[in-house]
């Protein structure tokens, strides 16, 4: 089998970057504009951190486990790489858009593969309306925070905050809230992959909230809209031994 134009990254981990100069020496490295794969070695946070580099290249990404979790990571092995990759699983992925505004009046926009999160900044809970496709749906959520999560990130923050684990494919989106105070009995929704989010801070300046769209974080928002992004389409590589599907499916009889 022919080897393909391989562009390892590697986290920076002392086994990671020691991996990363075996396999490289064994395989060769590519730039990425000239790859056809790129092989992420490290864990789930470098894996979401490698995505959101390569967003725009729409290469493959293969993770090799050189972390703690390793949820979308296979594990590490430096032989056999090109098989591997050519029986590998392929997942796509859309990402969630986070459109937020800032009582300063400014507009960040950022990508979020796992979820877009609201968290108090203080020690006063939030305040936060949320309109689905333009309707109110909750007039005041009072509350450490809420999130909106993929299927792919349902497992991460979203589950710990115990919303509800979403397989793949489902074209749904998880809205859970974080330690929330009123209404005293939601606990949050499944809502349609098309779904418009819309989250509005009340009084944002006794009241202040960021939001996070995974690890880019946006302080003192006032408004913040999130909707998938069907114009990106990532792609993941799994071993067809261990596949997403299957991980996911397993962390619900845990």
């Amino acid at each position: 089998m022919s080897t393909p134009r391989i562009h390892f990254v590697a986290s920076s981990s002392t086994a990671a970057r020691e991996a990363l100069e075996v396999m490289t020496m064994t395989y060769g490295q590519h730039e990425a504009d000239a790859a056809d794969v790129i092989v992420a070695l490290g864990g789930d946070g470098f894996m979401l951190r490698t995505l959101h580099h390569h967003i725009e290249t729409g290469l493959p990404v293969y993770g090799m486990k050189f972390g703690e979790v390793g949820f979308l990571m296979n594990r590490y092995a430096e032989q056999d790489l090109p098989a591997r990759l050519g029986e590998a699983r392929a997942v796509r992925l859309n990402p969630l858009r986070m459109r937020a505004e800032t009582g300063q009046g400014e507009t960040v926009i950022a990508p979020a593969i796992n979820e877009v999160s609201l968290l108090r900044q203080t020690n006063q809970a939030a305040h936060i309306r949320i309109l689905v496709n333009g309707r109110e749906r909750v007039a005041k959520l009072v509350c450490d925070g809420v999130l909106l999560a993929t299927a792919a990130g349902s497992t991460a923050y979203n589950l710990s905050a115990h919303g509800p684990i979403l397989p793949l494919g489902t074209e749904a989106l998880a809205l859970t809230p974080i330690s929330p105070f009123r209404p005293r009995r939601w606990r949050g929704a499944i809502l349609p992959g098309s779904a418009q989010v819309r989250f509005e801070v009340l009084n944002p300046a006794r009241r202040p909230v960021s939001a996070t769209a995974d690890s880019s974080e946006v302080r003192d928002v006032v408004a913040v809209d999130v909707h998938e992004d069907k114009g990106i389409t990532l792609t993941l590589l799994f071993d067809p031994d261990h596949s997403l599907e299957e991980r996911i499916l397993d962390e619900q009889f845990l």
